[in-house]
């Protein structure tokens, strides 16, 4: 089985609704995200996925968050903006766009991320 991991990064605000403390007020996080994506064999150039494929595709899916008031984003009007949701935000977004997806881990600081599969 090969494993191949790639990281994008975006920075934006957001606050938690129905949350008593500190994140119930309008915040902002560096968030760093890691997809990865795993492959029973490579292709006959030895690749399992191309990093540019990779790169790319979650790219795409950090782009609309990326300098945003998360809590207006259409996807967050009705749901918390937490790193849990915006890891299978994130999941459903590269699932359309590319194959092998296994998850999604986003980091709102050096110490404390989500990770999302299926």
């Amino acid at each position: 089985m090969f494993e191949i991991k790639v990281k994008a990064d975006f920075s934006a605000a957001h606050n938690l609704r129905n949350y008593e403390g500190k994140c119930e007020k309008l915040h902002g996080h560096n968030w760093i995200v890691e997809a990865a994506f795993r492959y029973e064999k490579t292709d006959k150039n030895g690749l399992a996925v191309d990093f540019k494929i990779a790169k790319a595709a979650l790219k795409d899916a950090t782009e609309c968050m990326d300098h945003s008031y998360l809590n207006e984003l259409e996807y967050f009007k009705k749901i918390n903006p937490t790193s849990e949701n915006i890891a299978k935000f994130i999941y459903d977004d590269l699932k359309k766009k590319i194959k092998n997806v296994y998850s999604v881990a986003v980091w709102e600081n050096e110490k404390s991320c989500a990770v999302y599969t299926e």
